[in-house]
């Protein structure tokens, strides 16, 4: 027999040496596969999928979402409101009965302490005159919306990262990288969930009283959406998407600035470690609420960059007027209407509670996230 027909000669029955050559080695110990070798005893690198574990990033974003949104739903109610024309006008009315200038008057100093004055006053009168569930006003629909935006913008996010790393940056990560993800998961996010957003909003301007004597306009969340349906069509539903995706640049900023701040933890850390010094009281507590304080810092500065379109969202949401009509109508038209009748104060409406509530917020969303990706044995990380 020659060398060549050895080469090739058939499998017999019985013969197990070609399967058994194709099986992946495994440990007696822990069962778990371990990496071919080559003839020298150097592990063979083994690729990845980018997919790899794709759903923990769902699930870890969904759970975060549900936390951050049940503990801060007080301040988002109070939010909504004071974005909302019917309390701007409210607040107007209030101050002329005090004697007080027009707040765009004022400088911005006053204006300032102002705002936090009546965000503390509104906050005690709300649970005061409506009670104490009227803070958890739309929890429900937001909670319906929050837990898939959040597992849709984390799991898009997640996996666009290592996807557009390994396929176009060699499987790097970069500030363009992260930007691209970013936008990606926003517009994605953005376009699926919209309608949940405009019921929320609406749900939480509905007071049980309104100036015109009426009582409250939707008994719930079907209700909203039906009424919405039927006075507006389904377009009605996607009013305040273009302001949405505006704030895909929040989002965007917000991410790019958050992996930048992880990357100088992990520089940090390997600085620690090189040194060969055991870590210091404050290394340690670097090393536990680095990624909490990255989150809330990356937020607190992209939400106040970019905070007027939270307002215009807001606005363009707003259910019509008493006669059909809609005040707002489109992005640029409710950019100038807002500043030309109320000025640019208004287009700031909120900007008090909003912090108070995004900061801890996103703190508690991607502590979380980064909680449960720990869990299932995986990291944001590449």
């Amino acid at each position: 027999m020659t060398l060549d027909h050895a080469a090739q000669r058939p499998v017999l029955r019985g013969d197990t040496t070609q399967f058994k050559q194709t099986l992946p080695l495994q440990s007696r110990e822990t069962g778990e596969v371990l990496p071919p070798k080559q003839p020298d005893g150097t592990p063979v690198a083994v690729q990845g999928s980018p997919f790899g574990k794709s759903w923990a990033h769902f699930v870890a974003g969904g759970l975060g979402g549900m936390a951050s949104a049940t503990l801060t739903a007080p301040l988002d109610v109070l939010k909504t409101r004071l974005q909302s024309t019917y309390y701007q006008q409210h607040l107007a009315a209030v101050r002329t009965a005090r004697g007080l200038p027009p707040i765009e008057t004022m400088s911005l100093a006053r204006s300032s302490l102002l705002h936090i004055r009546e965000t503390g006053e509104i906050l005690w009168q709300v649970p005061k005159v409506e009670g104490w569930r009227a803070l958890f006003k739309g929890l429900g629909p937001n909670l319906i919306g929050v837990v898939p935006a959040r597992a849709i913008n984390f799991y898009t996010y997640g996996n666009g990262k290592r996807v557009i790393s390994n396929y176009f940056n060699d499987g790097r990560e970069s500030a363009w990288v992260h930007m691209s993800a970013a936008a990606c998961a926003g517009v994605v996010t953005g376009s699926a969930t919209n309608p949940i957003w405009l019921v929320k909003t609406r749900l939480q301007l509905d007071k049980n009283t309104h100036t015109d004597g009426r009582g409250r306009q939707y008994k719930n969340a079907l209700d909203c959406t039906m009424q919405t349906l039927r006075k507006e069509g389904v377009p009605g539903l996607y009013r305040g998407l273009t302001a949405s995706y505006l704030g895909v640049a929040e989002s965007t900023l917000q991410w790019v600035l958050y992996e930048q701040m992880k990357l100088a933890l992990v520089r940090r850390e390997k600085r620690v470690a090189d040194s060969g010094l055991p870590p210091t009281t404050w290394d340690q507590t670097v090393a536990w609420t680095g990624k909490v304080s990255a989150a809330g810092s990356a937020k607190f500065i992209a939400a106040l960059l970019t905070y007027p379109h939270e307002v215009v969202r807001t606005r363009l949401r707003q259910a019509p007027l008493e006669n059909g009509q809609l005040k707002y109508t489109g992005l640029v038209q409710c950019f100038t209407l807002i500043f030309k009748e109320e000025g640019m104060a208004a287009l700031y409406g909120g900007l008090v509670p909003h912090m108070m509530r995004v900061v801890p917020s996103a703190a508690i969303m991607f502590g979380t996230y980064e909680a449960v990706l720990k869990l299932f044995g995986t990291s944001s990380n590449m």
